[in-house]
């Protein structure tokens, strides 16, 4: 069985553990998001599938912890604790900012360590080739708030609670600066196949971007586009879910 150093425990969240899955999935939360976003994939997922939800510092109960300042070093705390679940197939999956945390994080175990992912699925997010303007990480609270609810990622029972929200933005403005401020650092393709998902309505992503992930892969590429917006994922659960079913068993 898997053992982590106490500090790693910090990082994977196995609210299902099943020890004697064949693969693993690695799940990445979007910018604000936790481990906890990703509960009912763990729920769901077969007995064939150990979900491992990661944990970012900054929020929950490590909200203590200072935030990470940039997506590279997130992946570079990252990857060495994902290194310890290598023992079986990883199947990466990150939406919006998970999405270009998990290609960085397959960049280096495929550079660093030699291990190639069975699939690197990304969501709602585009290429990493396809850079844009973006600042709201920059914006006031209320700013930042708006764009939350624009996006409709978090319930809005959380949104109306003034108290909790205040105590979550600095956790996601950090997480906003990570990814708007992501500059994409030309390098080898990825080994490993890379499976695009976007809603068809997404403000942050169009299908073309999308399908631009194409790019960063010399293995094969799948984009599915879904109704929907940036959070697509949520009215497409059991689509989703299955799609990472197929990818961890190595469909």
């Amino acid at each position: 069985m898997t053992t982590l150093a106490e500090h790693d425990r910090l990082w994977i969240r196995r609210y299902h553990p099943r020890p004697d899955a064949a693969a693993r999935l690695v799940c990445l939360p979007h910018a604000g998001g936790s481990a906890t976003f990703y509960h009912p994939v763990s729920a769901n997922m077969p007995e064939s599938v150990d979900v491992l939800a990661v944990q970012y510092p900054g929020r929950q109960d490590r909200r203590q912890e200072p935030c990470a300042e940039t997506i590279q070093e997130l992946a570079d705390r990252l990857t060495p604790v994902l290194l310890p679940w290598t023992d079986r197939p990883l199947v990466l999956f990150g939406h919006s900012m998970g999405a270009t945390l998990g290609f960085e994080v397959a960049r280096r175990l495929e550079r660093d360590h030699g291990v190639v992912a069975r699939a690197l699925v990304v969501s709602a997010r585009r290429a990493p080739s396809c850079p844009r303007d973006e600042s709201v990480h920059l914006r006031d609270d209320d700013g930042l708030i708006e764009e939350m609810r624009l996006l409709s990622g978090t319930d809005s029972a959380i949104l109306d609670d003034i108290e909790l929200i205040r105590m979550a933005l600095p956790a996601i403005r950090a997480d906003y600066r990570a990814a708007e401020t992501y500059v994409y650092e030309p390098g080898p393709n990825l080994r490993c196949p890379v499976v695009a998902l976007v809603g068809d309505d997404d403000p942050k992503v169009t299908v073309e971007e999308a399908r631009a992930w194409s790019r960063h892969t010399d293995a094969p590429f799948e984009c599915r586009v879904f109704p929907g917006g940036h959070f697509y994922l949520t009215a497409h659960q059991k689509q989703v879910l299955g799609l990472l079913a197929e990818q961890a068993a190595g469909a």
